[in-house]
């Protein structure tokens, strides 16, 4: 059977035992002796350590924040310090879905309406109708009559301002052609929060499993350890251009029933990240019927709705394809992530999201919002952008045009960028890479020779770990391994972004296969 290779991380609670070594001498409690304070410690012990911590934290690992890009924002401060130190003259990062901190501009309508709630006063000014359109002043008195006391500084309901999920749901409604009640939607600080929530909600000890694609998005794995779970892994099939099939999660489930562990969801990503696939409208209903038929929970992460690269394929949302198949909300148990930080918008700082969470009782709901509730509420600039983002300018308004020529540009652009790397690493040798359909990441998989391999070992290293460093080092680009993502046992990926600017990519891709060509002729076999 394929296994799961992530590191991990053995819990040191069970590795080290700490001990208390009792006098012999036995306490004389009338004795002035026996009231002394004990002899201080010289080197006391810290109160915390990696023996007394949660061992969880220690088992959570996230590579796209990991040791890599470590190195690579020292050898950013090196460059600083000392320019011409190594052999590029910048950190090109490449590690993870952060479209603004590569230069990608915000659109200008999301940004002038945020600008006027935050500081409504300017509303009033003559000026202020020459610098910001009529539509974004429009959109910014509305916004700020649902705000109580018209301040993005005040908390609002737990769930997010009512009328910013009224507008949520309007915006599912028209993306869906199907109902959607504004009750059911949950506004957080970007997706990940909400993931987070709905682990809490379903894990009670390891004997709890969620069934997770791999490769998958760390934050899945993360969230799993955190929360004393397990991750039962189903492997997308690379060959087919990472497809899921549902016999491999009948087999995957089945495993994990055979060793005791109760599986309560199927988390699937599509847009896929970080293997860029996108779904058909066929497997989507066939996966629906599965968790059905399993009694699963379908944790539907869509935060890459937006960016999709190929003609022939669509985006769907999985509440769409359950109710085009006759499911209502409560025939199967749904909930959908959103987020600000992807698609063609790219507010990663913002921490903007929601989730949409159908087919659960009453009393159900009432813990999802009593967790919601411990948070207080996400930030509204956050609340305010998914408003937007569901609900952009429509023909006709004044930022109309601007605004779908900034959408277009960028989606273009990404487009551009996905098909150039793509490209550029199926020339590498020893190298192949499926077509990134949508999302923003390639994940091409790297056939190492055998020499390169023991090198890693030698080292203690990944092979996979072992060229990104290697390749950091050379380039000064940033990818992140395949292990950090899981993968079928013997094969090593890495995981690219397509996100630097179009200016960029021939720099990147120049860099790659002279650095790719040394390294082979390198380690040749």
């Amino acid at each position: 059977m394929r296994r799961f290779v992530v590191g991990r991380t053995k819990s040191l609670v069970n590795r080290y035992q700490r001990s208390r070594v009792l006098s012999s001498t036995p306490l004389l409690l009338d004795s002035p002796s026996s009231m002394a304070a004990p002899p201080s410690s010289s080197h006391p012990s810290p109160p915390v350590t990696l023996e007394t911590i949660n061992p969880k934290v220690l088992k959570c690992e996230y590579a796209v924040r990991g040791v890599i890009v470590t190195l690579a924002e020292r050898l950013q401060h090196e460059l600083q310090a000392n320019p011409g130190s190594h052999p590029f003259d910048e950190i090109l990062y490449c590690n993870i879905g952060n479209p603004q901190s590569l230069c990608q501009q915000p659109i200008t309508f999301f940004r002038e309406v945020l600008a006027l709630c935050d500081h409504p006063a300017i509303l009033d000014r003559s000026e202020t109708q020459g610098l910001f359109s009529a539509d974004a002043i429009e959109r910014a008195w509305q916004i700020l009559d649902q705000i109580p006391g018209r301040a993005t500084g005040a908390y609002s309901h737990s769930q997010g301002i009512k009328g910013l999920r009224d507008t949520i749901a309007a915006g599912i409604e028209a993306r869906d052609d199907f109902p959607a009640d504004p009750n059911d939607i949950f506004l957080t600080d970007g997706a990940s929060p909400a993931v987070h929530m709905m682990m809490q909600l379903l894990i009670r000890s390891e004997q709890d499993g969620i069934l997770c694609p791999i490769p998958q998005y760390p934050l899945y794995s993360a969230s799993i350890a955190l929360h004393g779970g397990t991750l039962v892994p189903y492997y997308l099939d690379e060959a087919t251009g990472w497809g899921l099939e549902i016999s491999e999660l009948k087999e995957q489930l089945e495993a994990a029933k055979s060793k005791g562990i109760t599986v309560r969801a199927l988390v699937v990503i599509n847009p896929g990240n970080p293997t860029g696939q996108v779904l058909s409208e066929d497997n989507q209903r066939e996966i629906v019927e599965f968790c059905k038929k399993e009694g699963l929970v379908l944790l539907a992460d869509e935060v890459y709705q937006e960016n999709v690269y190929v003609p022939d394929k669509k985006f769907h949302s999985f509440k769409k394809i359950s109710r085009s198949m006759g499911y209502g909300g409560d025939d199967i148990s749904l909930v959908s992530f959103q987020s600000v930080s992807k698609g063609y918008y790219g507010e990663c700082g913002k921490r903007g999201g929601y989730m949409e969470v159908t087919g659960f009782s009453a009393d159900i709901r009432e813990q999802i919002y009593k967790v919601a509730s411990v948070n207080l509420c996400s930030n509204i600039s956050g609340q305010i952008l998914a408003s937007l983002v569901m609900n952009p300018p429509k023909v006709g308004d004044e930022s109309y045009e601007s605004y779908a020529a900034e959408k277009d540009g960028i989606l273009s652009s990404l487009a551009k960028r996905a098909k150039t790397l793509e490209e550029a690493f199926n020339h590498l040798e020893g190298v192949t890479c499926n077509k990134a359909e949508g999302a923003m990441y390639l994940f091409p998989r790297i056939h190492l020779p055998q020499k390169a391999i023991k090198a890693a070992e030698a080292t203690n290293t990944a092979p996979d770990a072992f060229y990104a460093h290697r390749l950091l080092h050379a380039t000064g680009i940033v990818v992140v391994p395949g292990s950090g993502f899981g993968q079928v046992l013997g094969t090593w990926h890495f995981r690219c972004t397509i996100l630097p600017q179009e200016d960029k990519i021939p720099a990147i891709v120049s860099r790659l296969m002279d650095f790719h060509k040394g390294f082979m002729d390198e380690f040749r076999d």
